[in-house]
């Protein structure tokens, strides 16, 4: 594919439909003060062959799979993508940017996006979902904001066992703001502990991620109960890993008001940390300040069935800085991408896959343990865990890295008081036989 299309034939009858001589003309509005007039520090042009090598050589420098023998989650997951996914996903009709307004052009797009609330509703047991968001950590913070606006209250709780990313966002959205963020404690076991803010009647919203940061599966309904025991203070879930539900009882069956977080793991490729998906749901008496693009059912002047952009007047282009959609866009062709990921597999086939993912964590974990190594959190997890590594163990971590397996992700940074321990993830891409080299080569 050429970088520019247009010829110069092309490009001149633009020009004049514009009413320019020349490209260069369309940024005179733009004072020299913010121009770069000197010459761009650039390579030579390549060829296409030559390109495609530097790509491979850049893309030598980095550790991944296959290449790699990677457990680490965090996040960010290792899966199989069934070949109909991309080659449907990929499709002319659906790989756009654009935001589909103009509802007689764009059914398609809309019932594409449509399905995938329909079956986002129903992973998370919600009553509604909107069509997607930036990621996981932007839809957090969204809901956060959201249940201020319900509650009217200035102040959130978050657990401190949500992924540290997550909670850098949500820092990021409050700062600018009069709103307050509280941090919650994890306990011995890895698990939230609302004891710290129990019975608290300021707080408009609680949130906690099941599974964890630490692949820990929070007790949901007991969570539940013991926020709503407060009025007005709303129960946010939020998740890293959705193929978990697939086998774990969903947030809206434990008492979740609103569910939210990243998709990626439904038919996204890693791809150095993105493009990722932030699924959002809530219950029915929240819709109308859910944040976000909602696609609705209608029928058109002859009774036929058909698809609009709906609840529009919540937007920033109607209600400019009383809008609750502040984000004006959302993640469509993933959005697209992972509805085709869950149609495909199907209820049975999430379950499945779900199960085979806890199966491998678990086979991982009896090994290591076997081997000797301790477990600092005794709560059930779902395909990743943490892993009380021997001291020292950093050098051999490196020497790992060198035979290209990636142990695991170390925890110091984020939590000091985890220093020494690491957070194993396996899913349905490691073998039984890559899991036994791994349990003997961090013990060895």
């Amino acid at each position: 594919m050429r970088y520019l299309p247009h010829t110069d034939t092309e490009i001149q009858e633009m020009l004049q439909t514009v009413g320019i001589d020349h490209l260069q003309a369309l940024f005179n509005p733009i004072p020299d003060a913010c121009c770069t007039l000197k010459e761009l520090n650039l390579p030579d042009p390549m060829t296409e062959w030559e390109l495609n090598a530097h790509m491979d050589e850049l893309a030598a420098s980095v550790a991944v799979a296959p290449d790699y023998q990677v457990y680490v989650g965090a996040g960010s997951y290792t899966h199989y993508i069934p070949s109909v996914v991309p080659y449907l996903a990929g499709r002319g009709e659906f790989v756009t940017a654009y935001t589909p307004y103009q509802p007689e052009v764009s059914q398609g797009t809309l019932q594409a996006i449509y399905e995938y609330q329909t079956m986002v509703a129903t992973l998370l047991g919600m009553d509604v979902a909107n069509a997607s968001m930036y990621d996981g950590a932007s839809a957090l913070a969204e809901a956060l904001l959201m249940a201020i606006r319900v509650s009217r209250k200035k102040k959130v709780a978050v657990s401190r066992a949500v992924h540290p990313a997550y909670r850098q966002v949500i820092a990021t959205y409050f700062r600018p703001t009069d709103y307050e963020v509280v941090e919650i404690p994890f306990d011995q076991n890895g698990l939230t502990d609302l004891r710290r803010v129990y019975a608290r009647d300021d707080l408009a919203g609680v949130a906690v991620q099941s599974p964890s940061f630490f692949g820990c599966i929070e007790p949901l309904e007991n969570l539940a109960e013991t926020v709503h025991q407060t009025p007005k203070t709303l129960f946010v879930v939020g998740f890293t890993e959705p193929l978990a539900y697939g086998l774990l009882k969903n947030p809206g069956e434990q008492g979740a008001d609103i569910a939210c977080g990243e998709g990626q793991s439904f038919g996204l490729p890693q791809s150095y940390g993105g493009p990722g998906v932030g699924m959002f749901a809530a219950k029915k008496p929240y819709l109308r300040n859910m944040p976000g693009r909602l696609i609705g059912q209608t029928t058109d002047v002859d009774g036929k069935r058909g698809f609009v952009l709906t609840l529009s007047t919540r937007e920033q282009h109607i209600r400019r800085e009383k809008a609750t959609s502040n984000i004006c866009s959302n993640q469509g062709l993933c959005a697209t991408t992972t509805a085709i990921y869950m149609a495909t597999l199907g209820a049975g086939g999430l379950r499945q896959l779900a199960q085979q993912n806890y199966n491998k964590a678990q086979y991982l974990k009896n090994s290591l343990v076997e081997k000797g190594l301790t477990l600092p959190f005794s709560a059930d997890t779902f395909n990743e865990f943490v892993v009380k590594m021997p001291d020292g163990f950093e050098k051999r971590y490196a020497e790992l890295v060198e035979q290209k397996i990636i142990a695991g992700l170390p925890l110091a940074s984020y939590y000091p008081e985890l220093s020494g321990c690491y957070l194993m993830c396996a899913t349905e891409t490691a073998t039984k036989t890559q899991l036994d080299v791994l349990a003997k080569e961090v013990t060895s």
